[in-house]
């Protein structure tokens, strides 16, 4: 049975993305954990000072939230009813990257999916704070799912990769139950500036093509200076609905480069992406 955190802050964005993850996982067993946090402090001093403790303004806003967690259940259960789908709420008075990180390890849990904002405003807000944040920072695979993104079934997906991750991580078996489920392309695209695979990257490739031998997959080569442009042109040109990415761990140099490449394809993709962190990560 699949575990799968589903934060949310009552937003539209929130609860498309839900709405999303009930839809994908359909076929599978899951326990969906709703979660909402109040972040401490966020009621203001002056309600305090009028009267009412803490803990009793603590007691109310908890009993909001719950009852309109409990509403997106009732919505969820009703529109896509599914017997294989249990769901359970949560509520803490803490930061959402840090109560995220408390369920994730609580609950063993499998996938988060959450919304994103994208960019608004600047364009150095590649996307909302939290979603970030929790890639960075928690070990587990994240679905991040757009502004306004109508669910739709994976049939052209994505895979862009350097080929410099282990065939060990376990949401490989994650990708291609999607590409079985759901009779998807596997598309994996490799952006180089000219210069060739060295021979563990040929022979991730070799066990890649091994791995999906019963699903559909192409490869592709792009030659492109600019990764999340050459992943953007890709992705419209080949009508791409799912994206996914690994997050390595690298070293402090190759940092610098290698997370505002994920930034800026997150900035320009429109679509559903996983980013799935590497076996080093999930490691740490």
């Amino acid at each position: 049975m699949k575990k799968i955190l589903l934060p949310t802050d009552f937003s539209k964005n929130a609860y498309n993305a839900i709405a999303y993850a009930v839809q994908l996982f359909k076929e599978e067993q899951c326990t969906f954990y709703l979660l909402h946090t109040i972040m401490p402090g966020s009621y203001s001093i002056a309600s305090i000072d009028d009267g009412p403790s803490t803990k009793v303004i603590e007691d109310v806003a908890r009993r909001n939230a719950e009852e309109r967690l409990q509403k997106i259940v009732m919505e969820m259960k009703t529109k896509f009813a599914n017997a294989k789908h249990t769901f359970e709420v949560i509520i803490a008075f803490n930061l959402l990257s840090s109560e995220v990180k408390v369920v994730v390890k609580e609950h063993a849990i499998d996938l988060i999916v959450m919304g994103t904002k994208g960019a608004t405003g600047a364009k150095e807000v590649f996307l909302g704070t939290n979603t970030m944040s929790t890639i960075k920072k928690v070990p587990v695979a994240v679905i991040a799912i757009p502004k306004e993104f109508s669910y739709e079934k994976p049939k052209e997906i994505l895979f862009t990769t350097d080929f410099k991750f282990s065939m060990e991580n376990k949401y490989l078996p994650v990708l291609r139950s999607l590409c079985a489920k759901y009779s998807a392309r596997l598309n994996v695209l490799n952006i180089y500036s000219g210069k060739a695979l060295d021979p563990m990257q040929e022979a991730t490739k070799d066990r890649l093509a091994a791995y999906f031998k019963n699903n559909a997959y192409l490869f592709h080569e792009l030659e492109y200076m600019n990764v999340a442009e050459g992943v953007e042109h890709f992705q419209i040109k080949h009508q791409i609905n799912f994206l996914v990415m690994v997050n390595n761990k690298h070293t402090v140099m190759e940092n610098l480069l290698f997370k505002p490449v994920i930034k800026a394809i997150v900035y320009h993709t429109h679509i559903p992406f996983m980013v799935i962190p590497s076996v080093a990560l999930m490691n740490t």
